[in-house]
């Protein structure tokens, strides 16, 4: 998940900054038996600073990646040749992923992969049916992720709120998808999600949305676009 977490800092600069402020103390040899202990003390609290966010980083790497392995488990009886954990039904796989991914909410709530174990969780629960307890995860993935994690999140809000009948809040977040895209959720994506849920409203509006798309050199813009218009009454 490096590229859902905020960039640590670099050990070569850390080295630097420790490098800096020990040639500091020993051209100012007088400050710096005055001011030694507070000096000593303050290296030792950026040292171990940097570690410990660096361990909690991988920490927080690692509860995610083990709950990622529970979600990629295979269900009924294990094969040798495949390195993947096995479940005997679905329903011990499902409470199993839970647990796990629940607890990375618990222990690092305003992560990413807080974020990330959230996101995951709205779609256990959206599986089942449990669309209140689907749009809470959701808005707790996208409140406590970044951008691109925010918005993968609110695309799965969005269609979470229309099957609560939610339309006025589902297409607030799809037109604000559509200012705001990210690398996970195209502009295209959420205005052909828009137009699908416009539809039957405003139509007029729908068809113009897509219709543009008909010209679109990604193929597969093309294909759903036409798909959406010819669910347009």
């Amino acid at each position: 998940m490096d590229k859902f977490t905020r960039k640590e800092l670099k050990a070569d600069k850390f080295a630097e900054e420790v490098s800096h402020s020990i040639e500091f103390f020993t051209t100012h040899r007088r400050q710096s038996i005055i001011y030694g202990a507070a000096a000593l003390a303050l290296i030792l609290a950026i040292a171990g600073g940097y570690y410990y966010r660096q361990s909690q980083h991988k920490a927080r790497q690692e509860a995610l990646a083990q709950a990622l392995r529970v979600h990629e488990a295979v269900v009924g009886p294990g094969n040798p040749d495949d390195p993947r954990a096995s479940f005997p039904t679905r329903e011990a796989k499902d409470l199993a992923q839970r647990q796990a991914f629940l607890l990375v909410t618990t222990r690092y709530p305003s992560s990413n992969e807080g974020a990330t174990a959230h996101f995951h969780l709205g779609h256990l629960a959206s599986e089942k049916g449990n669309l209140a307890e689907a749009e809470k995860h959701f808005r707790e993935a996208a409140k406590r992720g970044d951008k691109v994690i925010a918005s993968t999140a609110n695309y799965s809000l969005a269609q979470v709120l229309v099957g609560m009948h939610k339309y006025q809040d589902a297409e607030k977040l799809l037109r604000d998808l559509i200012a705001n895209p990210t690398i996970l959720v195209s502009k295209e994506q959420a205005t052909i999600e828009l137009a699908r849920l416009i539809a039957r409203t405003k139509p007029a509006e729908a068809r113009k949305m897509l219709e543009p798309m008909q010209q679109d050199k990604n193929q597969v813009v093309v294909r759903n676009a036409a798909a959406a218009l010819g669910e347009l009454p």
